[in-house]
């Protein structure tokens, strides 16, 4: 099979997105480049003088960037980008992201925000001497305040601990503080803000950027399959498919970001279940970029609609695989929320907790396989959990250790090691010694009669002949007596 021509490409895409017909033009693109952006004028900006040396020059300067942004008709100024963009142009439908390449950021100055308010107070004193007269009486005061300022003594600055810039304008501190502001910001609040910016999608919108989805993966595949044909393709034809698998993955991203919200709507039904809101929200958005993967638009239903069960389905098996200190499997997770849903329904129904038996017989399952259920159901209760009003408490503390040992036992166990040790000598070596073997007295570690021979180099029947005999002297009342009192 040859490499398709442009022509064949322009009907694919053409094909899939029915946007235009086929013609012997390369493809055309739906979603033109965003207009260059002008130049802004260039404003006058502040020296890092004194205050009493300003510049002369900035109010002729600023009156002739506004006479030059007036002879341009159609001009709009940006404020969040600070460019001028051309507002007669037209920006062709579909265009959803603006090439970064277009924005000419290396063209523009940011005048300083104390030179923008002593200009515009010069421009009113000139205009009415009362502002000017109330003007010069607040100036004293404003640089007294500048002044005021405490200076870093001589310590500071040799140390190294406080960095003293004198020529710092205020526009730098203010940005300092506005970062500073930003990042103790609650996280939450500034994802919802962020994601409010993208506008909503309508159903017409919703099938167009489908279709440019499906162009996209269509275009991925009919490259995947010629280079595993090791088929080439042309410059032209290379560059047309590249553009269509683009122009998906920006279609693909703007479905997702207007639809975050619909993600956000959906974990605050989740909360408090134990997982923190932030992770449902991530967890439901991974379902919602599965359900742009899946979704089809021949069916003729909203993306919403279908992407709602997509979402669902991500959040319910997070909280299962995640909410727990003891992970609980899925299939058992749902008997459980099915178990507390029949138990709220019954509560309701009769008026006090049903039993274990009522319980199973709406369940068709056994008593015992509810009290097993319920058992499984339970979430562990921290030892460091504060008790009390005060909170001075936590509830380690009111737990005994059953394995810990008592003061009276511990003394006790120490008499019987050295009562034991006393009886003991009392035989021969042999005897001590395969006694304390035998029963592990010195190790805690018994050992067998095989193993008792081999240390002694005798057989395993010699072994019981000496212990039987052992054990029989201990059993003498001039020993026995004494370790008696110990088994009470």
């Amino acid at each position: 099979m040859c490499a398709p021509t442009t022509r064949t490409t322009e009907r694919v895409y053409v094909a899939a997105t029915k946007a235009s017909a086929a013609t012997d033009e390369p493809v055309k693109r739906t979603a033109a480049k965003a207009p260059a952006k002008k130049a802004p004028a260039k404003k006058a900006t502040k020296a890092t003088k004194p205050r009493a040396a300003k510049s002369a020059d900035a109010p002729a300067t600023r009156g002739r960037a506004k006479k030059a942004t007036a002879a341009e008709p159609g001009v709009v100024d940006d404020e969040l980008t600070g460019t001028e963009v051309d507002a007669t142009d037209d920006i062709e439908p579909g265009e959803d992201l603006v090439d970064d390449g277009d924005l000419e950021l290396d063209d523009i100055e940011v005048e300083d925000e104390a030179t923008e308010d002593d200009d515009s107070d010069d421009e009113a004193a000139e205009a009415d001497p009362v502002v000017a007269t109330t003007k010069a009486a607040a100036k004293p005061a404003k640089e007294a305040d500048d002044d005021s300022l405490p200076e870093p003594s001589e310590k500071d600055k040799a140390s190294g601990d406080f960095v003293w810039d004198e020529e710092e304008s205020e526009a730098l501190r203010q940005a300092r503080k506005d970062a500073e502001l930003t990042a103790s910001a609650d996280s939450v609040r500034a994802y919802l803000k962020q994601i409010g910016k993208v506008a909503l999608l309508n159903a017409e919108e919703e099938v167009e950027l489908a279709k440019r989805i499906e162009a996209g993966l269509y275009c991925t595949q009919l490259m995947a399959e010629f280079a595993e044909k090791g088929e080439k393709l042309t410059t032209a034809q290379r560059r047309d498919y590249m553009w269509i698998c683009r122009d998906g993955d920006r279609a693909k991203n703007h479905l997702l970001e207007a639809n975050l919200r619909l993600v956000v709507s959906l974990a605050k039904r989740y909360t408090g279940r134990g997982m923190a809101f932030l992770d449902l929200i991530q967890e439901g958005n991974l379902g919602l970029i599965r359900a742009v993967e899946k979704f089809d638009y021949t069916k003729g239903y909203k993306f919403s609609t279908y992407a709602t069960w997509w979402i669902r389905q991500a959040i319910t098996r997070a909280m299962a695989d995640q909410a727990r200190t003891i992970r609980i499997p899925v299939h058992m997770v749902e008997v459980i929320n099915k178990l507390g849903r029949i138990q709220r329904e019954l509560l309701q129904d009769l008026g006090r907790e049903p039993t274990p038996e009522e319980l199973a017989k709406e369940m068709d399952i056994t008593p015992e396989k509810v009290l097993e259920i319920q058992q499984y159901a339970r979430e562990p209760i921290s030892l460091d959990q504060t008790i009390g009003d005060e909170g001075d408490s936590q509830l380690g503390d009111f737990i005994e250790d059953s394995e810990a040992v008592v003061a009276v036992d511990a003394v006790s166990f120490t008499l019987l090691q050295d009562q034991l040790q006393s009886v003991l000598e009392t035989l021969s070596e042999r005897e001590a010694g395969v006694v304390r073997l035998r029963f592990g007295l010195t190790d805690g570690q018994p050992r067998t009669l095989d193993e008792i021979g081999q240390v002694y180099g005798v057989t395993r029947e010699r072994i019981r002949q000496i212990e039987s005999k052992t054990m029989s002297k201990l059993r003498h009342p001039s020993r026995s007596q004494v370790l008696r009192d110990y088994l009470d």
